[in-house]
């Protein structure tokens, strides 16, 4: 396969994320309301996912490109301590599950990300967040999966191959750090 066709099927993937604005303007408000009162953003994923996961956290407590304050902000993936011992004593699906009942608060965002929409800790960890009064977000691919009915708002890429989809992730989670910042630049 040649790159000029992949990147054509990635222009192709992210050609049509304009037509999600309203949702990702609704999503800005959220987390701008959530990161103003205190909140966190928690971000969820497995894979690829995960390290997406990690980047939009670091880029939400660092900085992404303005002068602004720290936001709060983690990445469920990364603490290889509560991974392993989680998923050893009890189940890997629910070891997102465990870290939302431990570390979030009804004022927080949780963004879970799947491809399919239908990776297992994430659904249980958006089920989970939602029992506990927090908003949830599913960046999942163009059919949504089981998570469609369960987040309280997904946002589906328009593609059903994996690396396209999180390239489109990617593209909105950039958007929404420059927009954190843009909100609250000092």
């Amino acid at each position: 396969m040649s790159f000029l066709n992949t990147l054509q099927r990635h222009i192709d993937a992210v050609s049509t994320l304009g037509d999600l604005e309203p949702e990702l303007n609704a999503m800005a408000d959220r987390v701008y309301q959530c990161v103003t009162q205190n909140g966190k953003v928690l971000f969820m994923g497995n894979g690829g996912s995960a390290a997406d996961c990690q980047h939009l956290a670091a880029e939400f407590v660092v900085r992404y490109k303005a002068e602004r304050r720290p936001l709060a902000s983690l990445a469920l993936t990364v603490d290889t301590s509560i991974l392993t011992a989680h998923s050893n004593d009890y189940d890997f699906s629910s070891v997102f599950t465990r870290q939302i009942q431990a570390l979030a608060r009804p004022e927080d965002v949780i963004i879970g990300l799947s491809t399919s929409g239908n990776s297992a800790n994430v659904i249980d960890g958006i089920q989970a967040a939602k029992e506990m009064g927090c908003y949830t977000y599913a960046w999942t691919g163009v059919s949504g999966g089981k998570l469609l009915d369960i987040a309280d708002s997904t946002l589906r890429m328009p593609s059903t191959e994996t690396a396209r989809i999180q390239e489109a992730h990617m593209i909105i989670g950039h958007w929404l750090c420059e927009e954190m910042d843009r909100r609250l630049a000092d």
